[in-house]
């Protein structure tokens, strides 16, 4: 079962989960009325309550929110810490002691600064790195700020672990090529959608396989329909590390124009977690090889929350740099991942995105999906991003993280999101400071969201 990023859910963790639940609910057994309605009238946020776990070489921090928040993440190092800030933020009266440390957490305190500002601080026992993501309510929880640590230069992506894989395996991508038999899709003139998405589709599975470390499967390799769970469940079955479904967009001004990646919505994501509840009560359900039918309906509803957000958040990890490698070939409609509430990427076992490759109404975006040099070079541009992603966060048991410890390799392209730092980069990729600057022709260390650093990686081994 994956918690965060190969993270198996083990006997010990479910019954952590269990008390955290039973704490959860003699927590808010307790809140005073005066407490609700002085928090309901404070334009700012609370932190309600810090909870935190370790298994294996992962540690997950949830802040419990009152509200959302804008918060900053950054490493520091001579002591290791990772300082997180939320802005017009305190923590809540009842939180009256911090948590102990665990895991890679050794201790974690707080204050308020001259800005503003809550700074939680988390001690740390070693360098990491961090991943962040925010979680929208649930039936059992409010608005949540979650990290998840991991050893320095051992960041993974969600994957389910509860089959023992063979060491050096491919990592699979499964493509969904959109629509299909007696479901055409959006019409163009003279083309139809699934005609295209099945050809780019091809496309890439071919340079796929051609991948060394990597394999394709295609979810459909002629024209016909296939409902959109099934799809799903053919990943699933085979599985895939990554689902990714191909489409072309339509619109009813045909001066629309350019491609989008999405990634599930919160909303989608409620809605998929609520419809997993009511299925588990009259037949067996599992997330990630794990059955939630004969668990607690709070802790079967905590448990695949925990998958489902990582699998979302590993969605926009990996939706960003496809994004990022499909703007150096076509216009893009926006740059940043749109969030939908799209059945085919509601799997709570693996990252999935969609990508829209351009405006079947547009008469000249038609003209280029029908080329097939245009389909190839966006099968590249896709690859490039699946491959960008996995090169800094290959499996463990894959052949491309073996290679990786083994076999010096001269460059990864890495793109920044929020919390990196150049410190912290050097530190996950085993290299000085100084390298990364020289290698970027860098003069100071500032960098910025959607940067694109090459990293002079030498693993040796």
């Amino acid at each position: 079962m994956v918690f965060a990023a190969n993270f198996v859910y083990s006997s010990d963790i479910i019954q952590e989960l269990q008390n955290d639940v039973l704490m959860m609910r003699t927590r808010r057994s307790l809140i005073p009325l005066l407490l609700l309605v002085s928090a309901a009238a404070n334009a700012g946020s609370t932190v309600e309550n810090i909870r935190l776990w370790s298994e294996n070489d992962k540690t997950r921090v949830v802040l419990d929110l009152s509200r959302p928040v804008e918060h900053n993440i950054f490493t520091l190092r001579s002591p290791h810490r990772l300082v997180i800030d939320l802005k017009d933020s305190r923590l809540a009266r009842t939180l009256t002691q911090l948590p102990r440390g665990a895991g890679m957490v050794r201790s974690i305190r707080s204050g308020v600064r001259a800005n503003g500002q809550l700074r939680v601080v988390l001690d740390l026992t070693e360098g990491v790195s961090s991943r962040s993501f925010t979680a929208g309510p649930n039936s059992h929880y409010g608005d949540r700020l979650v990290i998840d640590l991991h050893r320095a230069g051992n960041l993974q992506p969600v994957k389910r672990a509860s089959e023992a894989y063979r060491p050096g395996r491919d990592i699979v991508i499964a493509i969904d090529a959109g629509h299909g038999g007696h479901d055409p899709g959006a019409i163009g003139r003279g083309s139809k959608e699934k005609n295209i998405a099945l050809a780019i589709s091809k496309e890439l599975a071919r340079r796929i396989n051609a991948e060394a470390g990597m394999s394709a499967v295609l979810i459909r390799d002629r024209d016909v329909f296939i409902d959109h769970r099934d799809r799903m469940a053919i990943a699933s079955k085979h599985k895939a590390d990554l689902f990714i479904s191909i489409h072309a967009d339509a619109f009813d001004d045909p001066r629309a124009n350019g491609a989008s990646v999405f990634a599930l919505n919160l909303v989608g994501a409620s809605k998929e977690a609520a419809r997993t509840m009511e299925r588990r009560e009259n037949a067996p359900v599992t997330v990630g090889g794990v059955s939630l039918h004969d668990k607690d309906r709070v802790l079967a509803s905590v448990l695949f929350d925990l998958s489902q957000n990582a699998a979302l958040s590993a969605s926009l990890d990996v939706g960003s740099k496809v994004s990022v490698t499909m703007s150096k070939v076509v216009k893009m409609h926006t740059k940043t991942v749109k969030q939908k509430d799209l059945v085919v990427l509601k799997s709570a076992d693996m990252p999935s995105i969609l990508v829209e490759t351009g405006f079947i109404s547009n008469a000249s975006e038609e003209k280029k999906l029908r080329d097939r040099g245009h389909q190839g070079r966006l099968a590249n541009a896709i690859l490039a991003g699946i491959r960008n992603y996995y090169y800094t966060n290959p499996p463990p048991d894959t052949q491309i993280a073996i290679d990786l410890r083994r076999t010096p390799i001269r460059q990864v392209r890495h793109v920044i999101t929020r919390g990196d730092t150049i410190s912290e980069l050097a530190e996950r990729y085993n290299v000085s400071v100084a390298s990364i600057r020289r290698a970027n022709k860098l003069s100071t260390d500032n960098i910025r969201i959607g940067q694109t650093l090459s990293i002079p990686v030498f693993t040796g081994g």
